[in-house]
């Protein structure tokens, strides 16, 4: 096995030039490194990276947790991170906490651990404090969602606006009876795209029936679940905004099942704009985020805290845009 004294030898210099060149710290001359890297290509020397990171307190990895990595949504945001990440020389390490406040709090052990030089969270579901303590330590950037009141750098979208710009759609096609599957209420997310909703309604004089308004999960399941609710109803939604596509995609399968049509009989709109929305049959009317984008943005926050470079704002606020296709269509009723 060859050692960084048998480079130092054949390049006669010493091992700490050796180091330095390997290091390209940049105070080695340039005749003395080219001998050195001649050295090692000669030898295939092989520097031990792992003792230099250790030497230096880093690992080059990032922890980015997720909610749920089942959920397509956050396969693009994740590119996006991959993309900066590996440019930069760093590996991304993924931990997917089920939903589970308690499964991300333990997430945050590994850079209390420091087995990770930063931590970019798509979720928030644990206690803003503990993340806040966990903030003033270590790198930490949320993407995606966000912590009320905290001055943790955040990327996302303004999701009150958003879902507000997709009520106003089903509205100016002249729905008037909405129905809306929420996220789940102890999310932010959840609590966001309902208020976006609420807004829409109230500004257009429309009145909100309360079984109108019933809580998801995100999840399929939900939506299929929450839209048979619904159409047990004496007088049936004939518009349905869901606050992420899997949830309306399940809420299409519901309508299908009854043997009604989206959107003749019913219309959906969803959010996300989810790879598979565009695809499905009919195609999803919904609010896209710039998912890949938030990623990126996330990434290059985060190395920027972890080289100690000031920021210039804390808060990103990323474009929307409602894409409108098959599943919304004017009002006949």
């Amino acid at each position: 096995m060859v050692r960084i004294v048998d480079v130092a030898k054949k390049a006669n210099v010493s091992t700490a030039t050796v180091s330095r060149v390997i290091s390209n710290s940049g105070t080695v001359k340039k005749d003395t490194t080219e001998r050195v890297l001649k050295a090692i290509e000669s030898l295939n020397y092989q520097p031990n990276i792992l003792a230099r990171q250790l030497r230096r307190s880093e690992t080059k990895t990032i922890l980015v947790v997720v909610p749920d990595i089942t959920n397509t949504f956050f396969s693009k945001v994740l590119r996006g991170i991959e993309s900066v990440a590996i440019d930069s020389g760093y590996q991304v390490l993924l931990g997917d906490t089920l939903n589970d406040a308690e499964r991300e709090s333990g997430y945050l052990n590994i850079l209390r651990q420091k087995k990770a030089d930063g931590m970019i969270l798509l979720t928030a579901k644990v206690d803003g404090q503990v993340v806040e303590d966990i903030a003033k330590q270590y790198p930490v950037v949320i993407a995606c969602e966000y912590t009320e009141g905290s001055e943790i750098p955040t990327v996302s979208i303004d999701n009150v606006s958003s879902a507000r710009k997709a009520a106003e759609h089903l509205i100016t096609l002249g729905h008037r009876r909405i129905g809306t599957i929420t996220g789940p209420f102890d999310s932010v997310l959840g609590r966001d795209r309902l208020k976006g909703f609420q807004q829409a309604m109230a500004q257009h004089g429309i009145p909100l029936d309360s079984l109108l308004v019933q809580e998801g999960d995100f999840s399929f399941e939900s939506g299929c679940n929450v839209m048979q609710k619904f159409l047990a109803l004496g007088v049936p939604p004939t518009a349905i905004f869901a606050a992420n596509d899997e949830m309306a995609i399940g809420a299409i399968k519901a309508i299908k099942s009854k043997g009604l049509k989206v959107p003749e009989d019913i219309s959906v709109v969803g959010f996300d704009n989810i790879k598979f929305a565009s695809i499905f049959e009919p195609a999803l009317t919904t609010i896209a985020q710039p998912s890949y984008e938030i990623g990126q943005k996330a990434i290059e926050l985060l190395i920027k805290l972890i080289n100690k470079d000031e920021l210039d704002k804390n808060q990103y606020i990323l474009e929307d845009k409602l894409i409108v296709r098959e599943s919304s269509k004017k009002c006949l009723s």
